[in-house]
C-alpha cells in the first residue's frame, strides 16, 4: 500500500462520516498536486526531483561557503576609521580643524536668529558636515548690557541633540563674537 492509496482510503472515510450526518462534500483539491516548483521544472522540460539532484551535486568550494557566510572585512577602511575617529576625540585637534560652514547672526533679532540657526544645523546635519562656526557678535551694538545673540547661542547649542562640543575660535576668526560647534553624527 502506498501513501496515495491511504490518502484515498482516508478520502472514503471522509465521505463516509459526513453522508452519515446528511452533508454532501465536494472537494476541489487535488491530492498530490504539485507544487510552484515542480510546475516551474516542468515548464522548463525536467522534473522537480531532477533539479534537486543536480543543485545537491552541485559541489561548493570552501572558501566561497566562508565568505558567503562570514563576508570580508576591510582592514584599510577600518583602520582609517579608527584613526578618525581617534582624531576627532582630541579636543587640539578639533579646535584647529577648519569649519566646514558658516551662519552670520548680526542684525537679526532672537527669534528670527533661532529660526535660521534651527535651520541651518539641520541642513548641516543632513549634508554631513563636522564643524559649523555661528557668527553672533560681542554685544557691543545691544540696547541692553547683556549680549542677547551669544546667550541665545548659548541655550541653543545646550538644548540641541544634534550638536555636541563647542567653544571659540582665536582672535583672527572671531574670538568671542563667534562660537564654533561638532555636529554629531
Amino acid at each position: 500500500m502506498d501513501f496515495g492509496d491511504i490518502l484515498t482510503q482516508w478520502d472514503g472515510q471522509k465521505k463516509e462520516k459526513k453522508e452519515h450526518a446528511g452533508q454532501k462534500t465536494v472537494s476541489h483539491k487535488r491530492a498530490n498536486a504539485p507544487t510552484p516548483e515542480e510546475k516551474e521544472a516542468a515548464r522548463q522540460g525536467y522534473s522537480y526531483k531532477q533539479q534537486m539532484t543536480v543543485q545537491a551535486e552541485e559541489r561548493i568550494n570552501p572558501m566561497d561557503l566562508w565568505l558567503r557566510r562570514y563576508g570580508t572585512v576591510d582592514k584599510d577602511a577600518a583602520a582609517d576609521e579608527f584613526y578618525e575617529q581617534r582624531k576627532m576625540e582630541s579636543r587640539a585637534y578639533i579646535k584647529e580643524m577648519r569649519p566646514e560652514a558658516h551662519i552670520d547672526l548680526h542684525g537679526l533679532t532672537r527669534d528670527e536668529a533661532w529660526t535660521r540657526l534651527d535651520s541651518f544645523v539641520g541642513e548641516c546635519s543632513r549634508r554631513g558636515v563636522r564643524k559649523i562656526l555661528i557668527i553672533h557678535g560681542k554685544g557691543n551694538h545691544s540696547a541692553g548690557s547683556d549680549p542677547v545673540l551669544g546667550e541665545m547661542v548659548r541655550t541653543f547649542i545646550e538644548g540641541d541633540r544634534r550638536l555636541g562640543a563647542s567653544g571659540h575660535p582665536n582672535r583672527n576668526q572671531g574670538g568671542n563674537g563667534a562660537t564654533w560647534v561638532l555636529i554629531k553624527k
